[in-house]
């Protein structure tokens, strides 16, 4: 039973690849971030070269995986038994994780204190209902047109839940690839966007809804559960076979919006920070 640890995206895939993709839903994070490191190189996500890294078990099968993007928590993601947690931590100084809840908290106990920074939830559609009645508008298609107007709403949208990485830059090159490939669906009404749901690309049959973003100005209008029912039914039109979204625990509104349009609960995951003590 071993780690194993590379800044090679293709190293990692070569061995950790199959075991990811048998469980699309727990690991749609790595699969993501591995496909956008893989289309945009080591610093797509930072100015460091990510660390990579897969548990095996006695007899060679991967059961866990590491992915740490800096300046992103780290990712823990599949089985880990606790006996892999110790290695880790001598390996690696982690102090900011995204885990699983039981992960997450083993994680912390290796710390002299902690703080839970965010509770997520992974939700899978089961079936689509949309807004019934549709709120005013129509949906549509990102356009090149719409660029500075959706490069502005991504970084508002990072802004809101805390995301370490404010470059503009990376954002147009967000809003730019999603526009090409018909990943970024708005909501217009009386000729303008008010609401956007991105998709991430389809792997292994498998898909999420990210980023969904309404301007407050137009918040508590339906806006975000239209265009999020609209993107999701564009994906399942496409051949997506299972679509998933996470969700903020502490924002009763959006898991509200989610479940009412079909969304189902998955599990929850922590993102936890170490703390000098538990004051």
């Amino acid at each position: 039973m071993t780690w194993t640890f590379t800044h090679d995206v293709d190293a990692f895939l070569t061995a950790a690849g199959p075991a990811l993709a048998a469980r699309p839903a727990e690991n749609t994070v790595v699969l993501t971030v591995t496909d956008a490191l893989r289309r945009h190189g080591p610093r797509a996500f930072g100015d460091r070269d990510p660390v990579l890294g897969w548990w095996s078990g006695p007899d060679g099968e991967v059961t866990g995986t590491l992915l740490h993007t800096p300046p992103y928590p780290a990712s823990l993601n599949g089985l880990l038994p606790p006996q892999a947690l110790g290695p880790l931590m001598d390996a690696h100084a982690l102090t900011h994780v995204n885990a699983d809840r039981e992960t997450a908290l083993a994680v912390a106990a290796h710390w002299p204190g902690h703080r839970i920074e965010e509770e997520q939830r992974l939700y899978r559609l089961g079936e689509l209902v949309p807004p019934s009645p549709a709120p005013p508008g129509r949906p549509r298609l990102a356009a090149p047109a719409d660029r500075e107007l959706l490069v502005e709403w991504f970084g508002a949208f990072a802004a809101d839940i805390g995301s370490p990485d404010s470059r503009a830059d990376r954002h147009a090159q967000r809003v730019d690839e999603r526009t090409a490939e018909g990943r970024l669906t708005l909501w217009e009404h009386e000729g303008a966007p008010v609401s956007m749901a991105g998709i991430t690309p389809r792997i292994a049959g498998s898909a999420r809804i990210a980023p969904v973003y309404t301007p407050p100005e137009h918040r508590g209008r339906g806006y975000a559960a239209a265009v999020t029912a609209e993107a999701s039914r564009a994906a399942l039109a496409a051949g997506t076979e299972e679509l998933l979204l996470f969700t903020d625990l502490a924002n009763p509104t959006s898991n509200g919006v989610y479940t009412r349009i079909g969304y189902r609960p998955v599990g929850d995951r922590l993102v936890v920070e170490a703390r000098p003590s538990d004051d």
